[in-house]
């Protein structure tokens, strides 16, 4: 595995180009803690103690839980003009990952199900495919186009509310536009209250980790690096708390408050990991995130299929060892659930195997 391989410089000091060849370890770390929250199931926390930050907000607000999808695909973003400054992607390729992503993601959602085959298109994997063709194309305009083309793609998106509200409002749970397409063109309405036009918000919290990635490959210094992380995040999530008294803060519609408020949230945390991978040079510590976080398409394809039949089978081991805690005992279980996942990476590590799209 080839890493930076940088000495900790002082914080003023120049940066180096990101070099298409080498590797961007604070956002390995960053995806694998990423990672870990999502297949640790809030470490149980919310099963024991009922701790709201271990579990999505019902329908207005934004809970820790919220931010791992904004963090996923944020950083499907930074990736990606690293990975098209190594090698040029037309866009034939960036159809067929998309197509591939979509495909993949179906599998999942329909694995084990007993309803019957379901299209559906709001999986986080179809998000980042459908998130993915639009901000390749947005990317190839000037950056001051690309900021016009993200603005102009929400507001049409919240047009779309105003213009035909639900029987609750423009934000009515179930009767909202998105839900409204969804029922026309799919026969059925996800559940959660989940809508396929998400997508058009996801995509700005990608284009968020493009322009990242894009400062990657900047010559600034570290200092102005971090700087513009910070002042943007700082922005972006004033922006967010400043738009969310008319447009209510919803993760399930994507929103244009949470699209803001969890951007700036997401901003500031990559920041935090760039200053102490990067610059300060601790890269040690990364190494169990770095482990999940290039194997992502692994174990969140595992995670998906077979983390339940992983849980009722440790079940069966630790079940008496830990019931003396009462519901307390699903945090070791889950630590054990997700310590088993983390093996598996390891051992893809150890050999190099790296499920990529």
């Amino acid at each position: 595995m080839k890493t930076l391989t940088l000495e900790a410089p002082a914080l003023a000091a120049p940066a180096p180009v990101q070099k298409p060849d080498e590797r961007l370890v604070s956002l390995d770390a960053f995806r694998g803690l990423t990672m870990l929250l999502l297949i640790s199931h809030g470490f149980g926390l919310y099963d024991a103690f009922r701790w709201p930050q271990a579990e999505h907000a019902d329908w207005i607000g934004c809970t820790l839980w919220d931010l791992i999808q904004p963090a996923f695909t944020f950083m499907v973003g930074v990736a990606m003009p690293l990975a098209f400054a190594r090698r040029a992607a037309p866009f034939g390729h960036v159809l067929w990952r998309a197509a591939v992503l979509v495909v993949l993601s179906n599998i999942l959602s329909n694995w084990g199900g007993t309803q019957g085959l379901k299209l559906q298109f709001i999986n986080v994997l179809c998000q980042i495919a459908l998130s993915y063709v639009v901000c390749y194309a947005i990317l190839q305009l000037r950056f001051a186009w690309q900021v016009a083309a993200a603005a102009s793609m929400m507001v049409f998106h919240h047009a779309l509310f105003y213009l035909f509200p639900g029987p609750g409002g423009p934000f009515d749970q179930s009767g909202n536009v998105g839900a409204v397409i969804d029922l026309s063109l799919l026969g059925y309405n996800y559940s959660g209250y989940y809508t396929t036009l998400n997508f058009l918000g996801n995509a700005i919290t990608v284009l968020f980790g493009c322009w990242t990635g894009l400062l990657m490959l900047s010559p600034r210094s570290h200092l102005e690096r971090i700087r513009l992380l910070v002042l943007s995040g700082l922005a972006a999530f004033g922006l967010g708390m400043a738009l969310s008294p008319w447009i209510p803060m919803v993760k399930r519609l994507w929103l244009g408050s949470f699209t803001f408020v969890s951007a700036g949230w997401v901003l500031l945390a990559f920041a935090a990991f760039y200053w102490l991978v990067e610059v300060k040079g601790a890269k040690r510590w990364t190494f169990p995130l770095v482990v999940v976080g290039m194997n992502c398409i692994f174990i969140y394809s595992f995670s998906q299929v077979l983390r339940g039949w992983l849980s009722r089978g440790l079940a069966n081991f630790d079940g008496e060892q830990f019931a003396f805690l009462g519901p307390a005992g699903a945090i070791p279980h889950n630590l054990l659930v997700m310590s088993v996942m983390w093996g598996l990476c390891y051992w893809l590590y150890r050999r190099k195997i790296f499920f990529k799209i």
